[in-house]
C-alpha cells in the first residue's frame, strides 16, 4: 500500500510483515477429569517432587513401579510420571502480507491483504491460536503511525472508516474462530455461530488475542485460519507519506 499527502504522483509503499512463530511443544493429556479438576498424569511412588536452584530445575519420583516405554503393533505405552505423554503442534503460513491497492493520502481509500495459518496437532485437548502486535499502534513509519481499529472494544461487524479516520484492523475466518469473531449474519458480532465473510473487525494489541481454538486432535489434516488485514484512510485523515509496517506474532500452542 502506498500513501501520500503531497500529491497523487508521490507514493511510498506500505507492507505488513507477519512474523510467524512455529511452536514445537510438549503437553499432556488428562488421565482424570471432573467439573472441578484435571489430573494431567499420576504416579504411585514413595517420594520425589519438584526442586530448583539458580542453576537447575528438577522433577523426580522415587519408588515408581511398572514404568517405561512398551510398544506393540496395537499400542504405544509410556508408563510412569516421568514418561509423560508427548504431543506436538506445528504452524505454517502462506507468508508475509502485501497490502493492495496503493492508496494516495489525499483521497484515501481501503487496502486489503491476508495470510492463511494452518495448525496441525495431535493433542487430545486441541490447540489455541493467538495474534499480537510488536508495536502500539501496530502500523508505524518512523515517528508516524496509523491507529489500530477500535482497540479494546467489541468487534465491529463492518469496517467503517470516517472522513477523518486512518486505521488498521484484522478479522480471522475459519472453522475454529472464537466467539468474538462469530456473528448472526445480520450485523451483530460475538453472537450466534456464523462466520460471515469479512465481518467482525478488531484492532491489534501488544497483548496476545485468541483468534481460534480447536478441540481435540486434528492430525494429519490440520485446521486453517485465514486472517484478513485492512487499512482504511478517510479523505481528511492527513496521513503522512512513508513506508508503514506492522509486525505481528502469531503463535500456536497445544492445550
Amino acid at each position: 500500500m502506498r500513501l501520500s499527502v503531497l500529491a497523487s504522483s508521490l507514493f511510498q509503499s506500505l507492507t505488513i510483515t507477519v512474523l510467524v512463530v512455529s511452536v514445537i511443544n510438549v503437553s499432556l493429556a488428562q488421565v482424570r477429569t471432573s467439573t472441578n479438576y484435571q489430573l494431567q498424569s499420576d504416579s504411585i511412588n514413595v517420594g520425589g517432587g519438584y526442586s530448583s536452584s539458580t542453576l537447575y530445575q528438577q522433577e523426580s519420583t522415587v519408588g515408581e513401579i511398572a514404568t517405561g516405554p512398551a510398544d506393540s503393533t496395537s499400542y504405544a505405552l509410556r508408563a510412569g510420571y516421568q514418561q509423560m505423554q508427548e504431543v506436538y503442534v506445528s504452524l505454517t503460513t502462506t507468508g508475509n502480507v502485501i497490502m493492495s491497492p496503493d492508496l494516495p493520502g489525499l483521497t484515501g481509500g481501503t487496502s486489503n491483504g491476508s495470510s492463511t495459518f494452518t495448525v496441525i496437532t495431535d493433542s487430545p485437548s486441541g490447540y489455541r491460536l493467538t495474534i499480537e502486535a510488536e508495536n502500539d499502534p501496530a502500523m508505524q513509519s518512523g515517528g508516524n503511525t496509523i491507529a489500530d481499529y477500535d482497540e479494546g472494544v467489541e468487534t465491529d461487524y463492518s469496517f467503517i472508516t470516517g472522513g477523518s479516520d486512518a486505521h488498521f484492523g484484522y478479522t480471522p475466518e475459519g472453522d475454529d474462530i472464537v466467539q468474538a469473531f462469530k456473528d448472526d449474519g445480520a450485523g451483530t458480532c460475538n453472537v450466534d455461530v456464523q462466520d460471515s465473510s469479512l465481518a467482525c473487525w478488531a484492532g491489534l494489541s501488544t497483548t496476545p488475542v485468541v483468534m481460534a481454538e480447536g478441540v481435540g486432535s486434528n492430525h494429519p489434516n490440520g485446521a486453517t485460519t485465514t486472517v484478513h488485514f485492512r487499512v482504511g484512510i478517510g479523505s481528511g485523515a492527513g496521513v503522512i507519506a512513508g513506508v508503514y509496517t506492522a509486525t505481528t506474532t502469531v503463535t500456536a500452542l497445544p492445550l
